[in-house]
């Protein structure tokens, strides 16, 4: 019994760590990080993701603040037939800038750090979890479609020393009327 309750924690324990070596914004804040983002950079490993490399568009999402410090982020993906909305739930850890959410493409407990932003033109986002082998992805959202030079070499240093390759780093075009201009919030 003792041995389970001790599994137990050190799973829970596990649950909310997060890469040692990266550390959230320094004072984040969710009220100002909050509104409209845009994913204009995506690096991740998966072989899932090789065969629609050349689809894949800029996604847009909103960032809704919850009273109790969790976060809903409502995205609009354009995909080859429509423009999907996916709703995430993301749960407040004991550490500023960092979430917790279930991933239903991987069935387990992932963690995103908000590493760097300045809240009015980007921010670099870390998910990242270690369950039989590493899941990795890093994410540049903007405020608008277009983020400068500068911004998006910072997030290939970045994606580079997470350990993800080059050719992992996509950076996609903009999504055209996705969501339809009705769906925004």
């Amino acid at each position: 019994m003792r041995t389970t309750a001790v599994t137990v924690v050190m799973v829970m324990l596990c649950g909310v760590m997060v890469r040692a070596d990266v550390k959230p914004q320094k004072d984040f804040n969710l009220q100002r990080f909050a509104g409209k983002w845009f994913r204009v950079g995506l690096a991740y490993d998966s072989p899932r993701i090789v065969p629609y490399r050349d689809m894949l568009r800029a996604s847009m999402g909103i960032i809704t603040p919850l009273p109790n410090g969790d976060v809903n982020l409502t995205m609009w993906d354009a995909t080859t037939l429509s423009c999907q909305t996916k709703l995430y739930q993301y749960e407040k850890t004991n550490v500023s800038g960092q979430f917790t959410y279930f991933s239903t493409t991987h069935n387990m407990i992932k963690d995103i750090t908000v590493v760097e932003t300045n809240y009015t033109d980007y921010a670099l986002v870390l998910k990242h979890k270690e369950f039989n082998r590493e899941y990795t992805q890093v994410a540049l959202y903007g405020r608008t479609q277009k983020v400068r030079n500068y911004v998006i070499q910072k997030f290939k240093e970045f994606a580079v020393s997470q350990g993800l390759s080059r050719e992992s780093i996509l950076t996609p075009p903009p999504a055209e009327n996705c969501p339809p201009a009705e769906s925004e919030h």
